[in-house]
């Protein structure tokens, strides 16, 4: 790196490849079809293409250990040795086959490849990384617990990259945000002291680094972006007064984002570190008291570009913003960046060759954003007559955008400026819905069903793929999917499935599909992120106002519906989610296009009750996940929430049943909320946490039904029915037996019909089981 160029860095980039090629290797080793070689051997390669590509993007401080098989917070776990007992690890170096247990479970007793047995253990608890959509592997935690070095994956991808001629600055989790992440089965632990054992190990890996010819380190603390306790900002200082003598002169940069530091700027700035990141994008108001208040030698990375939405950015006012910082710090105290990593963008935009051209000229993915900031670097070293064209061409990109009449539509902001508080309140209260809803539907109790989805085979998207090419006719896809749904009812009847679902094989994702059938989405066709694991998802772009031209999904429901006299559920996916798990317009409030929304989804719920359908499930699992980072935000944010719920939901008379459903949340936080939706019914991952989720909802006296998920879809594990009896057991002690539901965790998509089957012929016997137990006045065990 030139000493007369301003840095240009990147936090961390997508993983999974272009075209997902870290999805295929993952899961041709899962089924055992590659060997643990070729897995790795195609995570080298994917490291190798990444470095490269961002050397060649003009990225002059490249990360390393931002890749991961699974999830960066597990690989802490490995690297610290935070492995429970129930794993059988006995020491030494964290093997892949222990690795893929904490994330996904051991389904069998089995042996390694040294003849040591493993017994078999549920996957650790997954949960949502701060606001985003990527969940993360929590870290289990107990009292007295010991950690050592047992992964040297960073070291190891420093020298890997090393060794292909980039220099690179390796990433790490910061110590207390990996204790604050972290949970223990003992309620009076607190992670944090856990510290004092926990430093050591990453001295030694300071130690290490140092020694294998790093200079910078960068130490992930989002934390810094949370409502923070003195405790915790003690910690904070007590870890960086050990880190930062733990390896001189390997300089650390201490990175915070997804919100701006507020009332811990004070802390971060007194950190004794070389270098310290700011998110300007969603912390602008940092910016000029860390300029005021900065020490003079350090090193300020300025996270310019966004990082976690796919709008080009306008460079010559971000350029106007920055440049006078770089003038008075000088080239060698700033570092241009994205304001988070990467991870939760695509790839690269060039792959999108069917996407609108106009919309394309507004969008950047990770590539583009690399580039971006390259030019930006540029035009701080070299002045902006250097790259003129470039910047003229974003201006004009910027104001094309804004001026387009494709974003704004009449009709749609009209309907949302006539919806009125009234038209999100249920008729009736819940407990006369209830008795119309028991007299309309005659369920038994522990009524069961499944979330909505079922197992998306290989000839499922081989079918949609043929289809989307031209290679299979619309009448043959059409009779295809037809046979696929009654296929499902007919099975849900033969296992005695209570309210049965008609499966989602016309959808590709839910939130995809209803993009591709919503005026102001656009779909692309290789914009994939990661969510967790192999599990990857392309959310759409919202760039315009939001309506419903047609229809989406009653055809398929009442064609269910036609098929059995048991209820089918009409299957939607819900306002507040729609909006998280897209890509949201930046030039509207997040709020209004979550109206918006909710007003198109209001038009369909409205249709399916018309033509007969008597349970809607309206999916709400991305609501939990959007609440601010900081409480003061929260009151707004959930107002908002539950009104666009009841907005899309409170059209339907009392006799029909509003389901919604929600995924790896911490409940407590927000137990109010989820009770001034009045759903009729919410399902709940429950099964990892065995229950424990369900301490929120009986604390509040929760007075609606409840489906507490018996069944871990995440996981290959097939739980038994005394497994899932005992969990219902569990459910019953702070449930009342009339208001328990039983289903899985989530929807079956992902799952192979060679595991849902039993499970769920399981998951019906169990609720069998406490029917007769009920009846008789026994016990389920």
């Amino acid at each position: 790196m030139s000493s007369s160029s301003v840095p240009v860095s990147t936090l961390g980039v997508p993983r999974i490849g272009p075209r997902r090629e870290l999805k295929a290797a993952l899961e041709s080793y899962w089924a055992g079809s590659t060997s643990a070689t070729a897995l790795l051997d195609a995570a080298s390669g994917l490291r190798a293409a990444s470095w490269a590509r961002q050397h060649a993007l003009g990225i002059t401080h490249i990360p390393s250990n931002d890749f991961s098989l699974y999830d960066h917070v597990l690989d802490t776990s490995a690297m610290v040795g935070a492995i429970p007992a129930a794993y059988g690890w006995a020491g030494g170096n964290v093997s892949l086959d222990t690795y893929f247990a904490l994330a996904r479970g051991r389904a069998v007793a089995s042996a390694d490849a040294c003849g040591h047995g493993h017994a078999g253990a549920a996957a650790l608890e997954m949960t949502k990384w701060f606001d985003t959509n990527y969940h993360y592997m929590v870290p289990e935690f107990s009292k007295g617990q010991a950690f050592t070095l047992a992964s040297t994956k960073s070291i190891d991808e420093f020298r890997e990259a090393q060794s292909l001629g980039f220099h690179t600055r390796p990433v790490l989790i910061g110590p207390v945000t990996f204790l604050k992440l972290g949970k223990s089965a003992d309620a009076s632990l607190d992670p944090l002291a856990l510290l004092p054992g926990l430093l050591p190990v990453y001295s030694e890996v300071l130690r290490l680094l140092a020694a294998s010819g790093a200079d910078w380190v960068q130490i992930d603390e989002p934390c810094l972006a949370l409502d923070l306790d003195d405790a915790t900002r003690a910690a904070l200082r007590c870890a960086y007064d050990v880190l930062s003598r733990a390896a001189p002169p390997l300089r650390i940069l201490c990175t915070s984002y997804f919100g701006g530091l507020n009332g811990n700027l004070d802390t971060a700035l007194r950190l004794p570190v070389s270098g310290l990141h700011l998110d300007l994008v969603r912390g602008a108001q940092d910016l000029d008291r860390a300029i005021a208040q900065a020490p003079a030698d350090l090193v300020l990375s300025l996270g310019v570009i966004d990082g976690r939405n796919v709008w080009r950015a306008d460079l010559a006012a971000i350029l106007d913003r920055i440049a006078p910082i770089v003038d008075q710090r000088g080239i060698d105290r700033v570092i241009v960046a994205p304001s988070c990593s990467l991870l939760h963008v695509p790839v690269d935009l060039e792959l999108e060759t069917t996407l609108d051209p106009e919309l394309k000229s507004w969008l950047a993915f990770a590539v583009q954003k690399m580039d971006e900031l390259r030019i930006i670097g540029r035009a701080l070293s070299e002045g902006r007559g250097a790259v003129r064209e470039v910047l003229e061409a974003s201006g004009r990109a910027a104001a094309a955008r804004r001026a387009s009449p494709r974003i704004h539509n009449r009709t749609a902001a009209a309907r949302l400026a006539q919806a009125t508080p009234d038209m999100a309140h249920r008729h009736s209260p819940y407990p006369e819905r209830r008795r119309r809803q028991q007299a309309q539907l005659g369920l038994p109790h522990f009524p069961t069903t499944t979330i909505g989805s079922f197992p998306q085979t290989d000839t499922v998207r081989k079918a949609r793929a043929a289809h989307q090419k031209g290679t299979m006719s619309d009448a043959a896809y059409d009779t295809f999917l037809h046979q696929e749904t009654e296929a499902a009812v007919r099975w849900q009847e033969e296992i005695g499935i209570d309210v049965l679902v008609h499966g989602e094989f016309e959808r590709n994702d839910m939130v995809q599909y209803f993009g591709e059938r919503l005026a102001g989405y656009a779909c692309t066709r290789h914009g994939w992120v990661q969510s967790y694991g192999s599990r990857c998802v392309r959310p759409p772009v919202i760039f315009g106002d939001v309506f419903r031209p047609a229809p989406m999904t009653v055809a398929w429901t009442c064609y269910a519906q036609s098929l059995t006299r048991r209820p089918v559920k009409g299957m939607l996916t819900g306002p507040v989610t729609m909006l998280q798990w897209s890509f949201v317009r930046d030039d509207l409030p997040r709020d209004q296009v979550c109206r918006q929304i909710a007003l198109a989804l209001r038009d369909e719920v409205a249709d399916l009750e018309q033509a007969g359908i008597r349970v809607i499930q309206i999916d709400e699992p991305a609501l939990r996940e959007g609440l601010p980072l900081r409480r003061a935000h929260w009151k707004a944010y959930l107002d908002s929430a539950v009104a666009c719920f009841r907005l899309a939901a409170s059209i339907v008379g009392d006799a029909t049943q509003i389901h919604t459903h929600m995924c790896y949340s911490e409940f407590n936080d927000i137990i109010d909320s989820i009770g001034a939706m009045d759903a009729d019914v919410i399902s709940i991952e429950t099964s990892r946490s065995k229950m424990e989720l369900l301490e929120a909802f009986t604390s509040y006296r929760y007075p609606n039904e409840i489906g507490p998920g018996v069944y871990d879809i995440h996981s290959p594990r097939l739980p038994g029915v005394d497994e899932m009896a005992a969990l219902l057991d569990r459910a019953q002690e702070r449930l009342s037996a009339g208001q328990i539901w039983v289903n899985p965790d989530c929807g079956l998509k992902t799952r192979r019909w060679e595991e849902v089957r039993p499970a769920l012929v399981n998951m019906v016997a169990a609720a069998h089981r406490l029917r007769a137990a009920q009846s008789s006045g026994g016990t389920n065990m």
